[in-house]
């Protein structure tokens, strides 16, 4: 089978919808250049991941691969991916659903007094699965990539980096991602519905709120034709709530 020469030969639809690797923020993001930036947030310096952490902890996520690696994204890598990538196709990972339960107190897009949630890929039984991108790897990038991968998706504990299996197309392949760590406390699977629609609805920090956070995740999805119910959803009962202190407030 010819080697494809098109990392968009399948789906020549998401040509447009993917940002260039090249000049994106995330090519060179580095938390320490960061940090060195804005002293403020040197307070966070015990919690974030040292570089050698990070570094040991891919090593021994790809301890057992060998060859091309596929990626699954299914937050802003679907959008942003920031890798030099062979291919790229829709995915579907079951199992696993797209939950907004890891908290953000530490001010990204939300506080102690009014905390922010970030979207996780967390192992639920009987769900749907989750809909996706995988991104394909060529062997010969891999070290260089996934390097510049885990200093974005590993700035601090929050995820695993686990293998998992996917659907794409007619094939069942493993694809490396970044799933709920339920051993910090910062995911909190036991979040009811009304507790996230008030953490998006009032979370804000440094980066923007969780409720433009999570606009745009659904925006993207309905431009990459991803399906997701749940985000839309609690989008809409999001603004419903943040309509319905403007209408009390315009009442007083």
């Amino acid at each position: 089978m010819p080697e494809l020469t098109d990392p968009f030969a399948h789906h020549p639809e998401l040509r447009d919808r993917i940002a260039d690797t090249e000049t994106s923020y995330f090519r060179t993001f580095n938390v320490e250049a960061i940090m060195a930036a804005d002293p403020q947030q040197e307070a966070l310096r015990d919690w974030v991941h040292s570089d050698a952490q990070r570094e040991a902890i891919r090593a021994e996520a790809l301890a057992d691969h060998s060859g091309d690696l596929w990626i699954f994204g299914y937050g802003s890598l679907m959008w942003d991916p920031a890798l030099r990538f062979a291919e790229v196709r829709r995915a579907h990972v079951a199992g696993h659903a797209r939950r907004l339960i890891l908290v953000d107190t530490r001010g990204g897009r939300g506080t102690e007094e009014a905390p922010g949630l970030f979207a996780t890929l967390d192992a639920v039984e009987g769900c749907d699965g989750c809909e996706g991108l995988a991104f394909r790897i060529a062997a010969a990038d891999v070290e260089a990539e996934t390097e510049i991968l885990f200093r974005r998706e590993m700035i601090a504990p929050g995820y695993l980096a686990r293998f998992v299996p996917a659907r794409i197309g007619d094939a069942d392949i493993r694809v490396l991602t970044f799933v709920a760590d339920h051993e910090v406390p910062d995911v909190r699977p036991d979040l009811t519905y009304a507790e996230q629609v008030r953490y998006i609805a009032h979370g804000a920090g440094d980066l923007g709120t969780s409720r433009d956070y999570l606009a745009n995740i659904v925006g993207h999805f309905t431009h990459l034709g991803i399906t997701d119910a749940h985000c839309s959803d609690l989008l809409c009962a999001v603004d419903a709530h943040l309509a319905a202190l403007t209408n009390k407030e315009s009442a007083q």
